[in-house]
């Protein structure tokens, strides 16, 4: 079976809930959409502000308080919130990524070797068996491994062991000092092998997210190697099966996935920072426009919030004092306009009693952008 590349854009919107906001409450919300990207405290609400008909963010909040939905490093070792049930799933497929990343150079300049992290994990957990600053854990460190071997030794670790942010206050649950609570009292994951049982269940929650997929889409999605992904497919056949992508490209995906026609409507959204759909592949082009890709995705790996319009990214967007700028990478029409401006309005009303500006300490980036069309929304009918 062929798709083309426009069935893969309304497919990848279909399940991440971008074609209509659905009723649905924040676990199953998340469930749907498999994982928030949560570089920045506001991003997970204003994501499932995007996808969720009446999204109360009190109850996302609920949520990282009870610890039902979690925030800590898992894909792409970049911090995402994720269903507690999944964490620990999603924490044993990517064990050798988190391995080789946290326990690599840095870790070793400051003469450490795995073996002591493994050695310090379990009694690090066990220090963490309720929330501790950023502060107390870099002096436990300290303590163990002396003021030379703190820096570097922490750096490895705070990603490394199975840790959680802890929530630390409003306005979006977590304020920019961190706090660390350990994931759970399981066994402590070792060593640089991945459950392959782990990673076929990562696979599927995936592909249900965000398929039809390529073996480098997966790949990307968990920064995980490609022959792993290939060897969990392959025992996965006859839960998946393969379709042919555009220029030929052979895709997974889920049997019973959702997969609209190319004509389907797709509404205009205000996308959070580090929105998880932008990111989500190895081939971005199903979203974001090739030329677009570099003003919205910088050098350093920020990701601006970004209008989308027909379900591709056509610009970006920020607050300011009359409502919210939209920058237009090319010419909208007046029906466009309209829709983004009820967008606007909502999301203005949104932010107001959280934090109007969330994203203002990016505001640098908008004045490396290309010319282009740029309009102030206004907050009222």
């Amino acid at each position: 079976m062929e798709i083309t590349e426009r069935e893969l854009n309304r497919a990848t919107l279909s399940r991440q809930l971008l074609l209509a906001r659905e009723p649905l409450t924040v676990p199953e919300g998340l469930r749907r959409v498999v994982a928030l990207q949560a570089q920045h405290p506001a991003s997970p609400y204003l994501a499932l502000w995007n996808r969720l008909a009446g999204f109360d963010a009190a109850e996302l909040d609920e949520a990282f308080a009870g610890r039902s939905v979690v925030r800590a490093t898992l894909m792409r070792i970049t911090l995402h919130a994720v269903l507690a049930e999944d964490y620990e799933v999603f924490r044993a497929a990517m064990q050798p990524t988190l391995y080789g990343s946290r326990l690599g150079y840095r870790f070793a300049a400051a003469g450490l070797t795995p073996a002591d992290a493994e050695e310090l994990v379990p009694q690090l957990l066990a220090f963490a068996d309720r929330p501790r600053s950023m502060a107390e854990m870099r002096a436990w460190v300290a303590e163990r491994l002396g003021a030379e071997k703190a820096e570097g030794g922490w750096w490895g670790l705070k990603a490394y062991a199975p840790l959680h942010h802890a929530p630390s206050g409003p306005p979006w649950s977590f304020g920019v000092r961190s706090s660390f609570v350990a994931a759970g009292k399981g066994p402590v994951p070792g060593g640089k092998t991945a459950d392959p049982e782990a990673l076929r269940a990562l696979i599927l929650r995936y592909l249900a997210g965000f398929g039809p997929a390529s073996v480098a889409d997966v790949a990307q999605f968990a920064m995980v190697r490609r022959a792993p992904v290939r060897e969990a497919l392959r025992a996965l056949d006859g839960a998946v099966e393969q379709l042919q992508g555009p220029a030929g490209v052979p895709l997974f995906d889920l049997p019973d996935g959702s997969r609209p026609p190319s004509d389907t409507p797709a509404p205009p959204r205000l996308m959070a920072m580090w929105d998880s759909v932008l990111l989500a592949y190895a081939d971005r082009s199903r979203v974001i426009p090739a030329a677009y890709r570099p003003s919205v995705i910088r050098n350093n790996g920020d990701v601006l919030p970004t209008l989308l319009v027909d379900g591709y990214v056509a610009g970006v967007w920020r607050p300011v004092d009359a409502g919210i700028e939209a920058t237009a990478f090319h010419p909208l029409s007046r029906a466009t306009w309209e829709g983004l401006a009820a967008e606007a309005q909502s999301l203005t009303a949104f932010l107001a009693d959280r934090e109007p500006a969330p994203y203002s300490r990016y505001n640098h980036w908008w004045a490396k952008l290309p010319e282009a069309e740029t309009r102030v929304l206004p907050t009222r009918p």
